[in-house]
């Protein structure tokens, strides 16, 4: 595990430390039956046509390349992915880290449902306990994120069948084959392979080569960071990825719109 990694969880843990309690398996059910019942986000990696999805991250800092867009809003941002024709949304919530709050995750499902159609929404942060997956239902997301590195097999057993009683998906994220057989063990659906080495920050998408032939023919592939070109999210499409996320080059894109037509297209 990368020391930021372990910094990071070490942190989250402590910032929800006082807000942590049990969560009753009807409570999903009572959520999910008291919200709106968010779009698909593993249909939505599955284009009809056959072409690359786009998951586009709203991201306005991060440990690695410090400001991207500091003052972003996040429905502007979000109207402008569904406008660019991104399939999916990635809302980071972590506030220290990252920049973010559940707050922006709840504005743009809100802002879907004034304006529709909705994207689903990935409620990207560091999650831990079903609480957040909880939160995560509430504040209209359609998935939540595991990254088996930091979790024990009982926290990740508890989130997957939290997401199940709340309706939500699983992305499950991996950087390694020792993290893959884990995720597989696990019965994940979807499986990210995060480009990013966060010992030492640096990206290399051979890494979504190496890994994504390895996945299960029924599991949904996305390749996770370093796609910056449509020659990049060729590469990644050939070695058998059905999405890619895509957060700092779609945040600082002058023309998002063609961007997305370019991995779209890869």
């Amino acid at each position: 595990m990368s020391d930021k990694l372990t910094e990071i969880m070490a942190h989250k843990r402590r910032e929800l430390a006082p807000f942590v309690r049990p969560v009753a398996a009807g409570e999903f059910a009572r959520i999910d039956a008291a919200r709106p019942r968010p779009p698909s986000f593993a249909g939505a990696l599955r284009r009809a046509d056959g072409h690359l999805a786009v998951i586009s991250e709203i991201k306005r800092r991060s440990p690695s390349a410090g400001d991207i867009k500091q003052n972003a809003d996040a429905l502007a941002q979000a109207r402008a992915y569904r406008a660019a024709g991104a399939d999916a949304l990635s809302i980071l919530t972590d506030e220290k880290y990252f920049g973010g709050a559940l707050a922006d995750l709840r504005g743009v499902t809100d802002g879907f449902l004034t304006t529709p159609p909705a994207l689903p929404c990935l409620r990207k942060d560091f999650f831990f306990h079903p609480l957040q997956v909880l939160q995560a239902r509430e504040a209209g997301a359609s998935a939540i994120l595991i990254i088996v590195r930091v979790l024990a097999d009982d926290e990740i057993k508890a989130l997957h069948e939290a997401a199940d009683a709340a309706g939500l998906d699983a992305l499950f994220e991996v950087h390694a084959e020792v993290e893959l057989a884990r995720a597989i063990a696990h019965q994940a659906k979807i499986i990210g392979v995060n480009n990013r080495d966060l010992a030492v920050f640096k990206t290399d998408i051979a890494l979504s080569e190496r890994l994504i032939p390895q996945f299960p023919k029924d599991v949904v592939a996305v390749s996770e960071s370093g796609i910056l070109t449509g020659a990049d999210a060729a590469r990644v499409r050939k070695a058998g990825a059905h999405a890619v996320l895509v957060g700092e080059a779609l945040m600082r894109a002058a023309d998002p719109a063609r961007l997305v037509a370019d991995f779209h297209g890869a």
